[in-house]
Parts: structure tokens; sequence; C-alpha cells
């Protein structure tokens, strides 16, 4: 599998970044992958494949990076104990704010590349990822085309970087998919979220599978396969529609 790992600093040090493209790649759009909680490990490596399979340079940043080096980690295992007593400490060296400023380094690398086509890119998130992707896009509004969010948590509160606070901003098209089982993301915060975005205009599309936060992740305990597969398939398809426009398979 074509994969390379680089280093791409930046104000606040040095973040590990794999490249990920698909075999015989000769160029098309880009893509970054926002991580889970869970952090780099070998499933999102195998995400970020399937993904650049259909098409796409996949960047995948350990956003972690400040924390230093850590697992990888098990997410059924993490999640037996006080996932928030392992998870925690790592989680609190980012944030929305601190993601969307390693992007702009992010978005610097990819400058750089030939194969990449295109000055807009789009993103992914997952979980933690997915505010991320969308308060990324609300800060570089004129790089983004599309972002969507899998089972992504807090995306409208009362924190200065919470995602909705981004809507006046954001130029890209969202798709935000849910979980019927979710605390971190519940009715009325989505209500919250969708409202914010049709107030400032903002083109999205927002599902809700019937699920678990986390269902996407096939390392995670509540993966459900036949969700994810209908997940994939929104995502390509919503990738191919805004991000593939001009460009050969």
């Amino acid at each position: 599998m074509p994969r390379e790992t680089i280093t791409i600093s930046n104000s606040d040090g040095r973040c590990p970044t794999t490249v990920v493209t698909p075999e015989g790649w000769t160029g098309g759009p880009a893509v970054i992958f926002f991580m889970d909680a869970g952090g780099i490990r070998p499933i999102v490596f195998d995400m970020a494949q399937r993904l650049a399979d259909a098409g796409y340079l996949v960047l995948v940043p350990d956003l972690f990076y400040r924390f230093g080096s850590y697992g990888p980690f098990d997410p059924v295992e993490v999640l037996k104990g006080d996932f928030r007593a392992v998870l925690g400490p790592l989680m609190a060296t980012t944030s929305n704010a601190k993601a969307a400023q390693d992007t702009a380094a992010l978005l610097a690398f990819l400058d750089t590349r030939a194969d990449v086509e295109g000055r807009k890119v789009g993103a992914v998130g997952f979980c933690m990822g997915g505010g991320m992707a969308i308060v990324a896009a609300g800060t570089h509004p004129e790089r983004f085309a599309a972002v969507a969010s899998f089972h992504g948590g807090n995306l409208a509160t009362d924190a200065p970087d919470s995602p909705h606070r981004f809507a006046p901003t954001i130029e890209a098209r969202l798709y935000i998919a849910a979980a019927t089982d979710d605390h971190s993301y519940p009715p009325e915060m989505a209500r919250r979220l969708e409202a914010a975005l049709r107030e400032e205009g903002v083109s999205f599309e927002a599902e809700t599978y019937p699920a678990a936060h986390g269902w996407m992740k096939p390392d995670f305990p509540v993966f459900d396969a036949v969700a994810a597969e209908r997940g994939w398939r929104a995502m390509l398809a919503f990738l191919d529609r805004e991000l593939r426009s001009g460009f050969p398979r």
C-alpha cells in the first residue's frame, strides 16, 4: 500500500503525518483525515487507505504530537477501564482551535505536492475529529470544498471554539452523520448546530444512523458493519460529488 510518513513542522512542534495514496496514483484531490480520540493506530491507516483507494491523496496527521509518544491503543481494552484516565491527558493537548492551527501547515504541505489537483480539499473527521474538521473548514474557508463528520461530538456547545460558531465563515458543503445513541451529540445539540448552519446559509446534509457513537470504527466495541458500509457509501458519494468534478477516476 502506498504510504509515506513525514514530519510537518509548525509553531507548536513537529507533527508526524502519513500520506496515503492508491496504487498507480498519478494525481487528484486531497482529503485531510482528522482522527478520533483513540489516536493513531492500525485501523486509522486502514480507513485512510480505503479512502485513498477511491481516488484521493489522504493526509493523516497525528494530532496528539504535542503529547509525545503514546500507544498505539486498543479501543476495546481502553474502554473496558477508565478511558478518560488513559486518553484524557492526550486529548488535553489538542482542541478544535489547535487542530485548525495545525491545518495551516497541512495545507501548506499539500500546496507543495504536484500530484494534488485543485486548491480546495476535503476533510473527514471521526468522533473528536468531526468537530475539528468543521472548525478547520471555518478557519480556512477558501481551502475546503467538502467536510464529512461521523459521530462527531460536542458540535454545538458554549465553548469558544465550538464548531457551530464557525458557521458564518464556512464555505464548504458539510455532511453531518450522527448516531441515535450518542450522549456527546444529543438531538438538542444537533438542532442547535443545524440552526446555526441554516442561519448562515451553509450547505449541509444531516443524517442520523441507527447506531452508537463510534459505529464507523472497526476496532471499537460498538462497530456496526451495516451502518458503517452505509456511512462509507455516503462519504464517498459526497466527496466524489464535491471534489472530483473534472478529475478522471
